[in-house]
């Protein structure tokens, strides 16, 4: 009954006063676009998702969006970009039934591994140099080998100077053989309203290596 009760559409004459704005953009490396995904909450952060009635609009760069939906979560707003030319800056703008405007903008920076991985590594102490990254910024680091006897590592690294190391005993905790590598920057910040918390806009870009360890 609850999965019922959310996935059904919700279209009301909403203002900027009432809405709580979910913006998502998300992209990986190697692939050709990226994803926006925008929501519009009813009051707060679990208040149902609702599409935006005429004379309303959701514009995203200049360019007027449709609102699609989902049977979990609710209407969202998606827009499809491609990777090697979405960075700089960008802007969203929600007009309410009202008329009322607001705009919200961030800057888009691609993350990418400075640092050459060899096809073979051996149990050092490694670092990783990275472009894309605020001086103090948030990227989670993950290795996972091919043995079932371990979790490998998974766990979120406070980045200082665009660097992120992995220690020789992080590395002994995994098994000789393949590894897969991944570097996922975990980008939030609120969205303010009055310098209110209104919402939140989460950017999350993917980086994947392999390699074989050995020692």
């Amino acid at each position: 009954m609850l999965a019922s009760c959310r996935s059904k559409d919700k279209k009301a004459p909403m203002d900027t006063e009432n809405t709580w704005f979910d913006y998502q953009v998300s992209g990986e490396e190697g692939d050709d676009n990226l994803t926006v995904k925008l929501q519009f909450k009813n009051g707060w952060e679990e208040g149902d998702a609702f599409s935006v009635d005429e004379p309303g609009e959701v514009i995203f760069d200049g360019q007027q969006l449709t609102a699609d939906s989902a049977k979990m979560t609710g209407a969202f707003y998606e827009i499809n970009r491609p990777i090697d030319s979405f960075a700089g800056k960008h802007n969203i703008v929600f007009i309410d039934f009202n008329k009322n405007e607001f705009k919200e903008e961030f800057e888009f920076k691609p993350l990418t591994l400075v640092t050459e991985l060899p096809d073979t590594i051996h149990r050092n102490e490694l670092v990783f140099e990275f472009n894309g990254l605020e001086n103090e910024d948030y990227v989670r680091v993950v290795l996972t080998d091919t043995s079932f006897a371990n979790d490998g590592i998974n766990r979120l690294d406070t980045v200082l100077n665009s660097q992120i190391i992995i220690s020789k005993i992080e590395l002994n905790n995994l098994a000789d053989g393949p590894i897969q590598l991944e570097f996922i920057r975990e980008y939030e910040r609120p969205i303010l309203k009055r310098k209110e918390e209104s919402g939140r806009l989460a950017i999350t870009y993917k980086l994947k290596r392999q390699f074989f360890l050995a020692d």
